[in-house]
């Protein structure tokens, strides 16, 4: 029979298809708050990518030492985890726009610094450690209310499109930060670099000048223990919530050998020109997957979403431990960087589809410091294996332990598997309690 008249459903259309698989534009059109932070964050991460990449490859300069590069991360840890909790009271009781704007200011004095550091004619290591340490602590005090305001912004049928489009800057700052640093650290030295990144600050304090501020609701409560510790008993009452957090942190810890890329340059890949291309390359698969993430809203199972795309991460990292030439352990990073999005872009709908409001600021702190130190215990272990063993022993070995860890993940929290987003939105269509770590599957 000839085809009806008119055209075709979106379904069988292959521009269709096409429009189903990209990115979804929708949250910057209708939100000038979200399109004012978001355009802002954006050109300050790509600055703070930049910084990224220029501290432990100054390190390594300095030192030889792959062990002092994974240290950088401890330095960074302590702080964030002292000050990740009270920055999450602090979004649920304060204006969450002024702790951003308050914080930002903390880490443009922090490239400031190192700044100031690189152009000394003998530039020291320890002001690279203190300062990563203080730029990690006002890192803790802005994220959550980052990530609280983010969810205030856009309504949760939305969240997943704008979980894809903070996805989207982030890819591009992270991929086009470290090419760039690579590359003015090769023809100029760290001190551009951090230059850069100084001025890039200017953008995103701009961006919250001029949005409206975001007063808490009269009732909230003001930051304390007892808040804090309401926060840890809400997500241990979630076994979702948990399956989220253990399964990335167990990626980050054990399959995450950023802390290497300084040796693996010079010892195995032309030098050090390329370490930005091994920074950059998890971001160009990122982006691709970011780019293509129209797809991730027809998906309901988000807790098996996130298993799959942590095995294909555990699976890629061990591949690149493999890899004998630059263009094969380019591409084993970019599969990686894409899958780890894929498990992102899951982690943040289940998150902001399911936490309420008022706790969302405590609640954004456990992500923070379970994403923030995930790969900050990653680099210390990668480094201290390295150094015992070697570097391709400490890459495969991770990658293969994040396997056996994301093993026990399905093991013990069979509901995080289980999960439905549909039960859960029947729930609250329905005047119930979201629980995220009862919904089943339909």
């Amino acid at each position: 029979m000839p085809p009806a008249a008119g055209p075709p459903p979106d379904r069988r259309d292959g521009r269709g298809r096409f429009r189903s698989l990209a990115l979804d534009l929708s949250p910057l059109r209708s939100s000038r708050e979200f399109r004012l932070l978001w355009a802002g964050q954006g050109i300050s991460f790509f600055g703070s990518q930049m910084t990224y990449v220029a501290v432990p490859v100054q390190v390594y300069a300095l030192t030889g030492s792959t062990l002092a590069v994974g240290l950088v991360g401890i330095c960074e840890l302590v702080p964030l985890l002292l000050t990740a909790f009270v920055g999450g009271a602090m979004a649920d009781a304060w204006d969450r726009r002024r702790m951003i704007r308050v914080a930002e200011i903390g880490l443009m004095l922090a490239s400031a610094l190192l700044l100031a550091n690189a152009t000394l004619g003998q530039p020291r290591v320890w002001p690279l450690f203190v300062v990563s340490g203080f730029a990690a602590a006002c890192d803790g005090l802005q994220r959550p209310s980052l990530e609280a305001l983010n969810a205030q912004l856009i309504p949760p049928e939305k969240q997943p499109a704008a979980s894809a489009l903070r996805s989207a800057s982030t890819s591009l700052g992270a991929l086009g930060g470290p090419a760039l640093a690579g590359g003015l650290i090769a023809l100029v030295g760290v001190q551009a670099v951090y230059a850069v990144d100084l001025v890039s600050f200017t953008a995103s304090l701009t961006a919250l000048a001029l949005m409206t501020a975001t007063p808490p609701p009269p009732d909230a409560e003001r930051p304390s223990v007892g808040a804090v510790l309401e926060g840890l008993r809400y997500a241990r009452s979630k076994p979702v919530l948990m399956g989220t957090y253990i399964a990335d942190f167990n990626a980050m810890v054990f399959g995450m050998p950023r802390s290497l890329f300084p040796a693996l340059a010079v010892t195995r890949y032309g030098g050090e020109g390329v370490v930005g291309l091994l920074y950059a390359a998890p971001y160009a698969g990122s982006l691709i997957a970011t780019a293509t993430s129209g797809w991730t809203a027809r998906v309901h199972r988000h807790g098996q979403a996130i298993v799959w795309a942590v095995a294909v991460w555990g699976l890629a990292i061990t591949a690149f431990g493999f890899a004998s030439s630059l263009p094969w352990a380019l591409l084993a990073l970019a599969v990686a960087g894409g899958a780890d999005t894929v498990s992102g872009l899951f982690r943040m709908t289940v998150w902001n589809q399911t936490i309420p409001s008022r706790i969302r600021g405590r609640l954004a702190s456990i992500e923070m410091v379970n994403y923030s130190s995930g790969p900050l215990l990653g680099d210390a272990e990668a480094g201290v294996v390295a150094r015992f063993t070697s570097l391709q022993t400490s890459v495969v070995s991770g990658g293969l332990l994040c396997l056996v860890g994301l093993v026990g993940v399905v093991a013990f929290l069979p509901s995080f598997i289980r999960y439905d987003a549909r039960t859960a939105a029947r729930e609250r269509e329905d005047g119930g309690v979201t629980s995220p770590g009862t919904a089943r599957s339909g």
